[in-house]
């Protein structure tokens, strides 16, 4: 085996993809539970979908359940995707559900993938591009090291039709809306609001309310949904993040 060729086969393989990327239909920002199963839908309905991921691995919180427990619970509304996906679940007690939360999501992103999907992890947005009709166009994408060294390196670009902010309990993407041009976000403050103390009925609950578009081209999915307009989080109950990414899928489809 030759070191080179296959260092020329990542390089090459990979910029092919990336370059490509430049241009899509929808861009999410997140692999966690809730852009994972966007992506799915979208890319399933023929959507040209990309996800850009901070992190090393996907997953957000998921992966470490609750408390490190890898236990996720979803309620039978949630559990319906899960079979849909092939994700195993059993039933705690009546309208329980338990599932391992490495199977869950190491599921979710391999669906997102075969399906047309593509990720590239290690990748932080750090702006977005405002253009036409005063709308997100697009992101401004910088490795996630540059970040944490702190260097001086200037970003890339990629072009959008639609922005999925589902960035999680940060809710970066609109904050980064809100602080570049202002309180315009559709909240009652026109900014993030920030969630609330975990009250996992009454979050679940908002989550889908919660799951618009909150600035033209910028739909705002899972966690992230409830901080932008100040609702509960959850805890360790996923199925609400799931129906979100699927609403917001269909949200993008029907601005495309």
């Amino acid at each position: 085996m030759d070191d080179i060729v296959i260092s020329r086969a990542i390089t090459e393989t990979y910029m092919k993809d990336f370059l490509d990327a430049m241009e899509t239909d929808v861009a999410i920002v997140g692999a966690g539970p809730s852009g994972l199963i966007s992506a799915y839908y979208l890319a399933k309905a023929g959507v040209k979908t990309i996800i850009f991921e901070r992190s090393l691995r996907v997953g957000g919180g998921m992966p470490g359940g609750g408390m490190m427990f890898n236990r996720i619970v979803f309620q039978p509304e949630g559990k319906a995707i899960l079979d849909e996906l092939g994700i195993r679940a059993t039933e705690y007690q009546e309208g329980y559900f338990v599932a391992d939360s490495l199977e869950t999501i190491s599921t979710l992103c391999s669906q997102a993938i075969k399906a047309g999907t593509r990720i590239f992890n290690l990748i932080s947005v750090e702006d977005v591009m405002i253009r036409e009709n005063d709308r997100i166009t697009g992101l401004v994408l910088n490795w996630s090291a540059v970040t944490l060294a702190k260097l001086h390196v200037d970003p890339l670009s990629i072009r959008s039709k639609m922005v999925i902010d589902a960035t999680g309990h940060a809710a970066e993407i609109c904050r980064i809306v809100e602080k570049k041009i202002g309180p315009r976000l559709d909240t009652v403050s026109g900014g993030v609001v920030g969630e609330k103390p975990m009250w996992a009925e009454v979050g679940e609950r908002a989550l889908l309310e919660n799951t618009k578009e909150v600035y033209p081209g910028l739909i705002v999915a899972g966690m992230a949904a409830n901080a932008t307009y100040g609702s509960h989080r959850m805890g360790a109950i996923f199925g609400g993040m799931l129906l979100s990414g699927k609403k917001a899928a269909e949200l993008a489809m029907g601005k495309l």
